[in-house]
C-alpha cells in the first residue's frame, strides 16, 4: 500500500510514476537506491533513502563483480569518563502541543532563521533494543566498538594483477569506563514503604483456549518518521525511533511510549544520530484504526520537539539508556514500567541495571522514577528487568523477563493499592502465589526465548493475549490463555523477518476487538514505527 503521510481528511492528489520526471510510488518502508528516481509522500516531501545494507552493495561497474567486503579489526582502550551521582535531576520545561494544522500538508514547525553554524553532537547511543532480521545481523551494537575514533585503513589490493582485495580498516575503539564521584542535584529522600505481608495463595492453571488462527495480515500504516500519517518529523522532531508501546490513558485517550529516539539529521540506517532522546510520549485519540493511527499530541520541551520523559545518564557501562516497557493506568495516575540499561550487546542482548516503575500524576507530562519499585539485576540473570503490567479484577499482574531476547517469562501480582511495595508482590511459582520474601522468581509460564512482551486482556472474548518477538524463528508470534499463569497457547505467528525484514516489537493496541488485532511493529534498518492489523478467526 502507499506510504501516506495524512488522512482524515484525506488528499484526493496522487504520487504516480513519472520515469521522466524521476517520481516514484512507493510502500511503506520502501528503499529508494541514489540515482535519477526520488520518492515523494502526498505533501511532495522526498522520503527516507535506507542504503542496501546486504552483500555486494557498494556499486560495481557492469560486468565486474563487486568488491569484497573490508576487513575491519578493531584495538579497544580505556575512556575514563567522570559519572556526577546522584546526577542531575529530570529536565520537566514543558511547552504546549498544538493541534493538527487544517492543512496537513502545512508545516506548523517553520525552520528557524540561518544563525551560526551548530556544534556536531556528541556521539549518540547504539538503538534500542535492534533486531535479528532474516539476515541475522543484530539491531544493535556492542557497548565495546559502538562508537569509533577515526582509524587508518588501506587498500590491499593489487595494482599489477587488478584482483579486488579487502582493504584492512584498523580502528580505535574506545570502551568507556565510568568513574562515578559525588556531584549533581539532591533528590528528596522519602521513607520506603512499611513491609506487607501478603499470604500463599493457590493459583490453579486454567485449560487452554483453542488455538488462534492468523487468516490476514497487512501493514495499515507508518505510524513515525518521515512520511507518517502524523508527520512526526515535521511536528514533533521525531526523525527515527522504535517500539511504539500503547495504554488506555483515559476513556477516550491512548497513551503511546517509544523508545530510542532521534531527530532532524537522523541518517539511516539504525537507530544513532542526532538529538538522541532515550524515549518519548505521544498521545492519540484515534478509534478508527482501519487506515491509521493519528497521533494527536506529544509531550514537548520546546515548540516542536518531544521531549524525553524518562531521564537517563547515557554514559556507557554506567547506563546508557532508559527505555519503556509496557503502561497503564489506575484513576487519575499513570504508570510505565522500564529498564534502565547498562550496555548494549549484539545479537539481541543487552545488560539492565534494573527495571523500575515511574508514574505521572498530571497526565504523563512528567515523571517520576520511584526509587524502591525496582527489581535490581543481580549478576546479570534477575527475572522482571523487561517487564510488561496489567491492572486487572483489583490486581495489577507483572509479566518479567530477563534482560535481553532470549529468557524465559515469569509471573507476579500485587493489590493495586500497594503496587508501589516490592514487598507486597507474590510471585507465581508451581500453581501457588508465593510471598516476595520466599522467592525472587518464580516457573516459567511457557518456553523462550521471549523478547520483550506486550500483554493485554481483551474483554470481547474473556482471553489474555501476549504478543513478542521470538529471535529463535524470526517472528512476532501471539500467544492466548484464559488466565494470567496460563495455560498458554503454543505461538501462532503474526509477522515475520522474511517478509518484513529486521522486524521486531509486536505491542497490541488496547483497542483491538474481537477478529481485529491492531499491533506495532519496528523495523531497525528503517529505525520507525508501523502500525500492523491480524485478523484472527
Amino acid at each position: 500500500m502507499l506510504a501516506v503521510p495524512i488522512r482524515k481528511p484525506a488528499l484526493l492528489a496522487v504520487v504516480v510514476a513519472l520515469t521522466a520526471a524521476g517520481l516514484a510510488v512507493l510502500g511503506p518502508g520502501t528503499a529508494v537506491a541514489d540515482g535519477p528516481t526520488t520518492a515523494v509522500n502526498e505533501c511532495g516531501e522526498p522520503l527516507r533513502v535506507v542504503p542496501d545494507s546486504g552483500p555486494g552493495a557498494p556499486h560495481s561497474a557492469p560486468g565486474q563483480p563487486a568488491p569484497p567486503p573490508d576487513i575491519t579489526i578493531n584495538f579497544p582502550y580505556p575512556k575514563f569518563q567522570g559519572v556526577p551521582v546522584p546526577g542531575p535531576k529530570q529536565n520537566n520545561t514543558r511547552f504546549p502541543s498544538p493541534p493538527p494544522p487544517a492543512d496537513p500538508c502545512a508545516n506548523p514547525c517553520p525552520p528557524p532563521p540561518p544563525g551560526p553554524p551548530v556544534p556536531n553532537p556528541p556521539p549518540a547511543a547504539p538503538g534500542s533494543l535492534g533486531s535479528l532480521g532474516s539476515s541475522g545481523s543484530s539491531g544493535s551494537s556492542g557497548s565495546s566498538g559502538s562508537s569509533y575514533d577515526s582509524g587508518s585503513s588501506w587498500n590491499t589490493g593489487s595494482a599489477s594483477t587488478g584482483l579486488p582485495f579487502p582493504k584492512l580498516i584498523l580502528r580505535a575503539a574506545p570502551i568507556t569506563v565510568p568513574i562515578p564521584y559525588p556531584g549533581g542535584d539532591n533528590y528528596p529522600t522519602t521513607p520506603p514503604p512499611p513491609p506487607a505481608h501478603p499470604p500463599t495463595s493457590p493459583g490453579p492453571v486454567t485449560a487452554a483456549p483453542p488455538m488462534p488462527h492468523v487468516s490476514g495480515l497487512s501493514q495499515v500504516s507508518k505510524l513515525s518518521g518521515r512520511g507518517s500519517v502524523s508527520r512526526t518529523d515535521v511536528r514533533f522532531g521525531v526523525d527515527a525511533t522504535d517500539l511504539g508501546i500503547m495504554w488506555q490513558a483515559a476513556p477516550n485517550k491512548i497513551a503511546v511510549a517509544f523508545g530510542d529516539t532521534f531527530g532532524k539529521g537522523w541518517q539511516p540506517p539504525g537507530g544513532a544520530g542526532p538529538d538522541w532522546r532515550s524515549n518519548v510520549l505521544g498521545f492519540s485519540s484515534d478509534h478508527d484504526l482501519a487506515d491509521g493511527m493519528n497521533i494527536d499530541s506529544m509531550v514537548q520541551d520546546g515548540p516542536c520537539h518531544a521531549a524525553e520523559v524518562l531521564a537517563s545518564r547515557k554514559v556507557d557501562n554506567f547506563e546508557i539508556t532508559t527505555i519503556p516497557t509496557s503502561g497503564f493506568a489506575l484513576g487519575n495516575r499513570q504508570y510505565m514500567s522500564y529498564m534502565s540499561v547498562h550496555c548494549w550487546g549484539s545479537d539481541g542482548t543487552w545488560l539492565t541495571n534494573y527495571g523500575g516503575l515511574a508514574y505521572s500524576d498530571d497526565g504523563g507530562s512528567t515523571w517520576t522514577k520511584d526509587p524502591y519499585a525496582r527489581w535490581d539485576n543481580l549478576f546479570g540473570l534477575a527475572q522482571f528487568q523487561v517487564s510488561a503490567m496489567v491492572p486487572y479484577d483489583g490486581y495489577v499482574y507483572m509479566f518479567g523477563t530477563p534482560n535481553g531476547r532470549f529468557g524465559t517469562t515469569a509471573l507476579a501480582r500485587v493489590p493495586q493499592d500497594q503496587l508501589l511495595n516490592k514487598s507486597a508482590y507474590q510471585y507465581w511459582k508451581a500453581g501457588t502465589w508465593i510471598p516476595a520474601a520466599e522467592t525472587f522468581d518464580g516457573s516459567p509460564l511457557f518456553n523462550g526465548p521471549v523478547g520483550e512482551m506486550s500483554v493485554r486482556y481483551d474483554e470481547s472474548t474473556g482471553l489474555w493475549q501476549t504478543s513478542y518477538f521470538d529471535t529463535k524463528t524470526g517472528q512476532i508470534v501471539l500467544r492466548e490463555a484464559r488466565s494470567p499463569q496460563g495455560t498458554w497457547t503454543a505461538p501462532v505467528e503474526l509477522a515475520n523477518a522474511t517478509e518484513f525484514p529486521q522486524l521486531y516489537g509486536g505491542f497490541l493496541h488496547p483497542w483491538s476487538t474481537g477478529n481485529d488485532l491492531y499491533f506495532t511493529m519496528s523495523q531497525w534498518n528503517e529505525y520507525n514505527v508501523y502500525l500492523m492489523h491480524a485478523t484472527l478467526d
